[in-house]
């Protein structure tokens, strides 16, 4: 057996090349490399496929996500709510413009925030919830929504696992007053280099965030804000709208996958898995299975070559890159524990029944030999 990777590019570009390669030419023959035409089509097709009103294409997820707190004015002196259990640019894009990032732990059932401890985190100085749509499930959006009426509060929604996830009838990304995308390249919709969107109904603030992603020109040479450089080019948004196309059947698939995975892993050893809400639907960004047995099982798979991650082995609160914070260990019991026991499996639309056999075979002769 061929080695397995935990995400294959390669497999996905064959099967787009031709269309690909058609979208570059016409990018190259008309040198429109920044802020072009196809930056604009991808803009509009996102904006439609979220069911928002703008959609602004920007350098990375990270900053979609500092952009829209810019643009919020929020700041030194502010507070911004997040989950534990996120990948570190969360946290990160808030440092940025001088806010602190205040965390509560997740749901260690749905691996995302827990709704319940918002509320008792919010004082005078916090400004915005970034609630994170982890591995392809959406958070209650009902009941953040709900916390962030009641105290006046932005929500900035991290998206970036979460290309096409519904919440009951609309997609994330469409409820809160941003929904902030990375289009890293192993993302179900990725790009072939970084990349990124924000997503808003809010007319003002959208021309505000177009400003401040060029430079804060209102027009060349003419700057009504301290911007940045931080432009979604046009190559890549030609690459987007092409994959922006196939993204229903890839996600489907994903299901799919996880679905196999499920059945043929239900039962064995030790495994648990994410629980999956009703309220939401599931793209799979990450399929992951809990096991006490985590790190033994991920060697016994790389010795089969079968690559697998582990989402995130060190929580953002015990990062030294976070030690001001002043969190210590056990402040997040939910988020530590699935950091020692979350194993993500390979999951990529073009993974075979014959690869998801040989993967859970292993897994089962891994149990059949450890327990």
């Amino acid at each position: 057996m061929q080695g397995i990777p935990f995400v294959d590019l390669k497999a996905q570009y064959n099967s787009i090349s031709l269309e690909i390669e058609d979208a570059l030419k016409d990018i190259f023959s008309s040198c429109d490399f920044i802020l072009g035409k196809k930056l604009e089509e991808f803009e509009k097709n996102f904006a439609s496929f979220i069911q928002a009103k703008h959609a602004i294409g920007v350098g990375s997820g990270l900053d979609a996500l500092v952009l829209s707190l810019l643009a919020l004015d929020i700041g030194t002196g502010d507070e911004v709510i997040i989950p534990a259990n996120t990948f570190i640019a969360t946290a990160l894009a808030i440092s940025k413009t001088g806010a602190k990032p205040v965390l509560v732990d997740c749901e260690q059932e749905t691996y995302n925030i827990d709704p319940s401890l918002i509320e008792p985190a919010i004082n005078s100085r916090t400004k915005a919830i970034i609630p994170v749509h982890l591995t392809g499930q959406s958070v209650d959006m009902d009941y953040v929504l709900e916390i962030a009426r009641k105290s006046n509060l932005h929500i900035i929604e991290d998206a970036a696992q979460a290309h096409g996830t519904f919440y009951k009838n609309k997609p994330c990304g469409s409820f809160g007053t941003t929904g902030c995308f990375s289009f890293y390249p192993g993302k179900n919709l990725g790009a072939y280099g970084d990349g990124g969107a924000i997503t808003t109904n809010d007319d003002k603030l959208a021309k505000k965030i177009r400003q401040l992603r060029n430079y804060g020109q209102e027009a060349k040479y003419i700057h009504i804000e301290k911007g940045s450089n931080s432009r979604l080019d046009t190559i890549q948004a030609a690459i987007l709208s092409v994959k922006l196309k196939h993204l229903k059947k890839w996600n489907t698939s994903r299901s799919t996958i996880a679905e196999k995975y499920i059945n043929l892993l239900n039962g064995i050893g030790n495994i648990k898995f994410q629980t999956t809400k009703t309220f939401s639907t599931h793209i799979y960004h990450l399929f992951i299975i809990e096991t006490s047995q985590r790190d033994k099982l991920q060697n016994y798979l790389q010795a089969a070559n079968i690559q697998t991650g582990i989402h995130y082995p060190i929580p953002i609160h015990l990062q030294k890159a976070y030690v001001d914070l002043g969190y210590k260990e056990g402040d997040f019991p939910h988020a530590e524990f699935l950091a020692k026991h979350m194993l993500s499996l390979p999951i990529f639309p073009e993974l075979s029944d014959e690869n998801i056999t040989y993967i859970t075979n292993k897994i089962k002769d891994f149990f059949n030999k450890n327990l």
